[in-house]
């Protein structure tokens, strides 16, 4: 047994020996490191917009079908439900708009 774990000794001190040889330069790893970041960061933008758009393609038709519902239920106010509906759709767009904006800052800064 005192062989086997000699030699087991030994080996493992060569590897360990050998690994500062196989490692990159400290250059190498911060170039590595920003264009991985980068990577990782255009895709998480992609990823949010389009949970973004989807969810606001979501409220948009809740909204419209709330505003048909409304509309169909009292005749005499669908005027105003359909400026409320709008109005109502327009900043639902504008956070998406907005979303679409911090995404093309994200994707041109990396």
């Amino acid at each position: 047994m005192s062989k086997l774990r000699m030699a087991f000794f030994a080996v493992v001190g060569m590897l360990m020996l050998a690994a500062p040889a196989l490692a990159q330069g400290a250059e190498a790893v911060a170039a590595d490191n920003a264009n991985t970041v980068a990577k990782w960061a255009k895709m998480a933008a992609g990823i949010g917009f389009a949970i973004a758009a989807g969810l606001g393609a979501l409220g948009q038709s809740r909204v419209a079908a709330a505003a048909a519902e409304g509309a169909a239920r009292n005749p005499g106010a669908s005027g105003r439900i359909q400026i409320l509906a709008i109005i109502g759709l327009a900043f639902i767009e504008t956070l998406v708009i907005f979303t679409l904006v911090i995404m093309f800052a994200i994707v041109r800064v990396g």
